[in-house]
Parts: structure tokens; sequence; C-alpha cells
């Protein structure tokens, strides 16, 4: 069979062949932590509003959502270090061991955060303690999706690698539909004393099966086909060094953590003013005559979810198809152009400018979301793989779009202008088009560092016969 391949260099045994089943169970444990994440990021932004009523209770109702925003903020400062720590770590013991450990991690500090007592009857350790957890999951979450996005695209065939990898972000979206849908329909089941009293803790507490079940997948998969091929080339047996991965990443890969920056700000800066901050935009920070309902909010932003998420996964074939830099490209100009106007529907008030200003916003995030996640990994070699994804991903975020929500919050607090979402984003647009613009294209190529991967034998003849 290989002499088959010889005339174009490439034979049979120099492909990596992973069968369907085996991609689809990869996918589906890699994606179920990132459902865990952003379920309980869904549940504390839409629980936000009760949550200062619960932790901050002297303070005055504006201030108060500005401290449970910082609260959540904060765990952003602690996020590079988790990559820090876990990013190396699973390049050197290997990926499904550290995914483990922080899907498990995330899921007992939601439930932690669940039944923590409130101010009332503990005074100010209350929101030290939410604080706390807030820190804890944090630097979990510092080790959960850059190794999310190595997992994926170290066992996704080449060819579909842009598919598989939205899936990763359709797990983003599921959780974060749960999770508001959840709340959603515990703020029309019981009253608003009820919600405050008990209610909230009820979302935070069913974190753990989901957990339960992201460790249960995790840990009946082997690890990468990558991963294990590094392993039988290492003459120690072992991953990389923690020392050698952190000067290969700071000196020899620098400018790829530059770029995958720039894509991460432009990305995750459009996420988290959506997700994190457009909810109390629209139900408190407008004029009370432009304002709608919370139920309202939370019902238009998990219509624009499902819209998003029956989007993603075909933008991900697509970029399989005509490459990852004009999805990504688009998304940039559009923020560019769009960025203010999708805030300028919002200002206007009622149901419908609400939605369309929701809904421009979310296309523009998903040409992100369904591209990044398989144009990442390709920046690194396996070697570093994982330390360079969760060491950029972490530090990108937590500088530029983990604070979004915050910052926009005090500027327009400081400054009575309601437009600086819009700015927001289109300072993310320019830089994330600067960044595209100096991206290689890896649509349909090995990851770097790997060998060329192929799903069936009659793909990799195929792959054999292009090349």
């Amino acid at each position: 069979m290989a002499d088959e391949g010889r005339d174009s260099g490439l034979t049979l045994d120099e492909i990596t062949i992973t069968d369907e089943a085996t991609i689809r169970r990869a996918v589906g444990a890699a994606a179920i932590g990132n459902v865990t994440e952003w379920y309980d990021f869904g549940v504390y932004s839409y629980l936000v509003v009760t949550i200062t009523k619960v932790f901050f209770t002297d303070l005055p109702p504006a201030t108060a959502t500005v401290y449970a925003f910082a609260v959540f903020a904060v765990s952003f400062v602690v996020r590079p270090l988790g990559g820090l720590f876990f990013g190396p770590l699973g390049d050197r013991i290997g990926r499904t061991k550290v995914l483990s450990i922080t899907v498990i991690m995330m899921a007992a500090g939601t439930t932690i955060l669940g039944l923590l007592p409130g101010y009332a009857t503990i005074g100010i350790a209350a929101p030290l303690l939410v604080l706390l957890v807030r820190l804890i999951q944090g630097f979990s979450t510092g080790g959960e999706y850059g190794g999310a996005m190595t997992f994926i695209a170290e066992y996704a065939p080449d060819r579909r690698r842009g598919f598989l990898g939205s899936w990763l972000e359709f797990g983003t979206l599921t959780g974060y539909a749960l999770g508001a849908g959840l709340v959603t329909f515990l703020t029309w089941l019981l009253t608003p004393e009820q919600l405050v009293s008990w209610g909230w803790r009820i979302p935070f507490l069913l974190a753990l099966p989901l957990g339960v079940v992201g460790l249960y997948l995790r840990v009946k998969l082997e690890e990468t086909p990558a991963f294990q091929a590094m392993l039988k080339s290492s003459e120690s047996k072992e991953g990389t060094p923690t020392g050698r991965a952190f000067r290969l990443i700071f000196t020899r890969y620098w400018k790829q953590m530059l770029i995958a920056g720039g894509v991460i700000i432009a990305w995750n800066v459009t996420n988290y003013v959506l997700t994190a901050y457009v909810p109390t935009y629209v139900t408190q920070t407008l004029p009370p005559e432009d304002r709608i309902s919370e139920s309202a909010s939370n019902l238009l932003q998990i219509a624009v979810l499902v819209i998003l998420m029956a989007v993603i996964t075909f933008l991900g074939r697509l970029s399989d198809r005509i490459g990852r830099r004009p999805v990504l490209m688009i998304g940039s100009v559009a923020l560019v152009v769009l960025g203010l106007p999708s805030v300028l529907l919002l200002r206007q008030g009622g149901v419908g400018a609400t939605f369309l200003g929701l809904l421009v916003m979310g296309l523009m995030l998903v040409c992100f979301s369904s591209t990044a996640p398989s144009t990442l990994p390709a920046l690194f070699p396996t070697e570093i793989r994982y330390g360079g994804l969760s060491i950029t991903f972490n530090l990108f975020v937590s500088a530029f779009a983990g604070t979004a929500a915050t910052v926009i919050g005090a500027l327009v607090l400081a400054t009575g202008d309601l437009n600086w979402p819009g700015y927001y984003l289109i300072a993310a647009g320019v830089v994330g088009a600067i960044s595209v613009w100096l991206l290689a294209e890896s649509a349909r190529r090995p990851l770097a560092g790997s060998r060329p991967a192929a799903s069936s034998e009659a793909e990799a003849r195929e792959l054999i016969e292009e090349d």
C-alpha cells in the first residue's frame, strides 16, 4: 500500500487515520466542557440583577451592578495564571488528563456559588466568597478552552477541521442558551421575592451533573493522535518539559501569539459585549422609555443564540472550502462597518429594533466563533500547542475582552455616552482585520508538527493523490 504514494512523497503510513466514531466522541468530550463553562456564564449574566440584591445589598443599584460585573471580570485576572499552569502541563502530561481536571473544577465552582449565603446572613464575607469562587473558576477556565481547541484540532481530519472545530462553539452557544433559558423560566415561574430568596440557587446547583458528564466523556478517551506520535518520538517518552515550552512560546512563537491575540480580541470583545453587557444595557442602562423588560431581553437573546446555533457549523464547513481567512475578514470588516449601527438599533427601544441589533451583533460574532477554533491551533506546533494556545488566549481575553462589560459600563456611567459598546466593537474589528491580514491560511492543511490526518483509508488515498 505504501508504494502507491511514493511518487508524490506521501504514503499511507505517513497519514494518521482516526475512525469517525472516535472523532465524534472527541468532539463531544471537548464541547461538553464549553457547555459547562458557558452555562455558568449565562446563568451569572442573566442573574446579575438578582446577584446584586443577594450579595451587594448596601450599595445603590447602579453601583452594585458595576460591582457585580467587576466580580465577574476579576476572574479574568487569574485566567492567564491558569493558562500558564495548565497549558504547559497539557503539553507535558497530556491533553486528556488536564481537561478532566479543569471540567470538574469549573462545575464544582459553579455548584459552590449556588450554596453560598448572602449578604444578609454573613455580611461582607458574602461578596468576598463570591470573589474567591470566581477566582477558582477563572483559574480552571484558563486551562480549559485552549485545551479543548487543541483536543478537537488534533483529532480532526485535515479536510474537516473547520467544521469539527465549530462544534466547540456550538457547545458555547448551547451552554449559554441553557443557562439563559433556565433563568428565564425561573423568572417567569417565581415571584421576584422567591427568586432573590432561593430560586437563584437552582441554576448554579445544576452545573454539577454537567461536569460529571464531561468528566466521564473525557476520561474514556485516549490521548490525541498528535500527542501520542510526539510521545513515541520522544527519547524520554514524555511530553515537552515546562521550561522548554515557555522558552519556545515566548522566544520563537511570539509573532504567532500576537496574530492569534488580534483574532482573539475581535472575537471575544464581540462575544462579551453581546452576552455580558447587552442584557444589562437594554434593561437598565438605556433611558427608561427605551428599555425593554428583563424577560423580553432574555427571550430575544435566546432566539438569537438559537439562530447562531443553526448557522455556526455551516460556516465552519464553509471555511474548509474557501479558507479561514475570508470568513474571519468578513467578521472583522463587519465589526467596523456595523458595530455602531447595531448599538444604535438597540437604542431605538422596542422588541423589533432590539432583536435586529442583537442579530447583527450575533452574526458578526459567528464569523469568528465558527472559524477561530480551527484557525488558532494551526499557529502552534504539537509540542507547545496546548501551552501556546492557553497562554495566548487567556492573556488577550483577560486584558481586552473579559473586562469589556466592566469598562464599557464605567465609561457610559462617566461620560453619559450610550454609544460606547459600538466604539468598542469598531476598535475590535480594526484589530481583527490587521491580524487576519497577517494570518497564514491553514484550511485543508496538516497542523504544524503533525502528520496529515484523515478519517478513513479512502480519504487518506485522496490526500495522497492531491499531494
